[in-house]
């Protein structure tokens, strides 16, 4: 994600530092005129705003409170803008971190995968006090179609929760829905076609059915990135006593797609991985 947003800072017209663990991914940046730091306190000695999207709370934790992390120092007036999906517990500790350190801290996680990331088409959850808020949305409104503010720091990853559940739970729905369908004798194309033209389609069922059936393309969002995302749903609604049943049945299914291999591929292929398993474990009459 980051890769295809950061040209963007450039496009718009400002100096740009970048930083990544694999710091051969910055080689493009490199070339279009960034300059490449050589850890993340080297990029708060360079920027007076930082954005950062990471992968998990252990990166982001890592990246921003390591000895040599975003925190470590100087960083007194600095703006730190996270993108990442994180729990609501991390943001609100980095964002207390980073008050102690004299920064300004907005969480602003998107929802958006690659291609709208490339067009500056995400939508942005924004979390943070008013002046931080409206300090970043400059820069974010490079990045993205919209942006909302939902309330103070931790609002924004648990808006960003709530958005994703009910797409991890639709592709496990899904997936129960071919199975029966294929158990009874109808073609698996046949019954997305339909679905898809039809009020149980998802928006992106559409463009998501190749995927679906197996055909080779980019992976916007794997497996592995929904499963992360569905356990921190699980832990944060634990602790905020709201249990969530069908979310709990869906980690089953990623967590056994990923056991299986499938971790890199795009969390659609849950349907094909669960349907055949299905089908396969139906019983003889």
């Amino acid at each position: 994600m980051g890769s295809v947003m950061a040209p963007r800072i450039l496009d718009a017209g400002h100096d740009l530092s970048v930083w990544n663990r694999t710091l051969e991914k910055c080689a493009e940046l490199a070339a279009r005129g960034a300059r490449v730091a050589s850890s993340p306190a080297d990029v708060v000695q360079s920027c007076d705003v930082i954005i950062t999207i990471l992968g998990d709370d252990a990166s982001v934790s890592e990246v921003y409170l390591s000895e040599s992390g975003l925190l470590s120092g100087g960083v007194t007036g600095r703006l730190l803008i996270d993108m990442s999906t994180v729990r609501p517990s991390t943001s609100k500790h980095i964002a207390e971190q980073a008050a102690v350190a004299g920064a300004e801290f907005v969480e602003a996680p998107v929802s958006g995968t690659v291609a709208p990331a490339a067009a500056g088409k995400l939508f942005a959850l924004m979390g943070g006090n008013e002046g931080a808020v409206a300090r970043a949305q400059p820069y974010l409104d490079i990045l993205c179609r919209r942006t909302i503010h939902v309330g103070a720091v931790g609002q924004g990853a648990l808006m960003k929760l709530v958005v994703n559940l009910p797409l991890g739970v639709y592709w496990q729905a899904l997936a129960e829905a071919v199975a029966l369908g294929e158990a009874g004798g109808l073609d698996r194309k046949q019954i997305l076609e339909i679905i898809t033209d039809s009020s149980a389609a998802l928006a992106v069922l559409g463009l998501k059915t190749p995927a679906i059936l197996g055909e080779p393309g980019a992976v916007a969002f794997d497996v592995d990135s929904m499963q992360k995302d569905i356990l921190a749903m699980l832990e944060t609604g634990s602790g905020l006593g709201v249990p969530l049943p069908a979310t709990s049945a869906a980690l089953m299914s990623y967590s056994a797609a990923s056991a299986s291999g499938l971790g890199q591929e795009d969390a659609v292929s849950i349907v094909r991985f669960l349907s055949g398993k299905m089908t396969r474990q139906k019983p003889e009459n």
